[in-house]
């Protein structure tokens, strides 16, 4: 059975698109532990992040280092925590959220968020990475 992030990439219910190439996808988190939180996701199914092929991992890596710079300005912070925790879902993915102290790494803080603002939140992202010379899904 196909994962939710398959059901999202596959257009088979919504997503908030930041990111698509051949190999992954970047969308914002439906729980948000603070605005800008967002997830970086291979196409290919794979349970745990140590059983991707290597080029793929590396792949994520220079996604989710894209997105962390274009983060940096969208929702300037401290840093841009990055965390692969994956219990939720059976599919690797990696978070990238805005943070100024460790309790924004915390899940017990994700709240569901309003899905206008989710869009609005996406389309901030997405012009930064244009600025910044990517192009973005629309």
């Amino acid at each position: 059975m196909a994962s939710v992030f398959t059901l999202i990439m596959d257009e088979k219910i919504p997503g908030n698109f930041v990111w698509k190439d051949e190999k992954s996808v970047a969308i914002l988190t439906i729980q948000p532990i603070r605005q800008g939180h967002g997830l970086v996701i291979p196409r290919q199914e794979v349970d745990h992040w140590s059983d991707l092929p290597v080029d793929l991992a590396e792949h994520l890596m220079q996604v989710s280092h894209k997105i962390a710079n274009a983060l940096k300005i969208a929702y300037p912070a401290k840093r841009v925590g990055l965390m692969i925790a994956g219990l939720e879902v059976p599919h690797t993915h990696i978070h990238l959220v805005p943070m100024d102290s460790m309790d924004d790494l915390s899940f017990t803080f994700a709240k569901n968020a309003d899905a206008n603002q989710l869009k609005e939140t996406a389309e901030k992202i997405r012009m930064v990475l244009v600025q910044q010379g990517y192009n973005t899904p629309s």
